[in-house]
């Protein structure tokens, strides 16, 4: 299949790291098993994943900005154009050896994000999606699941954890969603589960705290899928506000109109 420039620029990037990426996470069992544990390797990993990245993309399209999760922002000579990248989402799950991680790349246009591509080294799987032009699975075009009944449905989430999150609120959330659906998961990648939300793997998928790396591929990924996605308040910016709501448009619409209450 034939991919624009742009999208083959990323892509190219996305490999290069990924397979970075997947040596690393076949030295992880050598590490479990010492006393120190594998969290520095991991951040070491990390790091460089997203160094490779940043010269990639900056050889490519050496004007604009660069937005990471390990370096933060750099400026480019082109204000109008930056990536936004997290090198390894779900680090938790890489550090464990649990194959569900990936590399999240996204380009913001003047505000916003017109392409993106989601690649998890682990299994092969590469997800792209450009303005316009549709989202696909390793070359099968995806769409959101059609089904607009809650208690059908296969929910994705987030869980916050020690040190993170309001925990009581997401009891709440837990609670009233888990009374109304078919099945709850949480899988530990945002980018993924904006991912399995745009291949119709799962319904719909909620989460709180997150940052614009977590979410700019994704939330690409489900409008050209067909979906909708939006802030928990549902006319706000996920991308600004760290909270994200997705699904196709029913699901999305009975999502929001449990979860927004809870959050005042």
């Amino acid at each position: 299949m034939l991919h624009s420039a742009l999208i083959n620029v990323m892509v190219k990037a996305a490999r290069r790291a990924g397979r970075s990426l997947k040596r690393d996470l076949g030295e992880i069992e050598n590490l479990q098993v010492s006393l120190k544990g594998p969290a520095n390797f991991v951040s070491l990993a990390d790091k460089r994943a997203e160094q490779m990245l940043l010269e990639d993309l900056t050889k490519a399209r050496p004007g604009y900005g660069f937005i990471g999760e390990e370096g933060g922002a750099r400026e480019g000579q082109d204000k109008t154009h930056t990536w936004i990248v997290d090198p390894l989402d779900g680090t938790t799950n890489f550090l464990h050896g649990i194959p569900q991680f990936a590399i999240s790349i996204g380009l913001q246009r003047e505000g916003t994000i017109i392409a993106g591509v989601i690649y998890n080294p682990a299994n092969d799987e590469l997800y792209i999606a450009e303005r316009g032009k549709g989202a696909f699975l390793n070359d099968q075009r995806l769409r959101v699941a059609g089904r607009r009944q809650l208690g059908d449905c296969v929910i994705g989430c987030g869980l916050p954890h020690i040190g993170r999150g309001d925990h009581d609120l997401s009891r709440r959330e837990m609670i009233e969603i888990q009374n109304r659906v078919a099945g709850l998961r949480r899988f530990g990648a945002a980018s993924l589960d904006m991912a399995f939300v745009a291949a119709g793997r799962l319904d719909g998928y909620w989460e709180r705290n997150l940052q614009s790396w977590d979410m700019a591929a994704g939330q690409i990924m489900v409008r050209e899928a067909g979906g909708t996605v939006s802030g928990i308040e549902g006319n706000d910016d996920a991308l600004t506000s760290g909270n994200v709501i997705s699904g196709n448009e029913a699901i999305h619409a009975e999502l929001l109109k449990i979860l927004k209450p809870l959050g005042k």
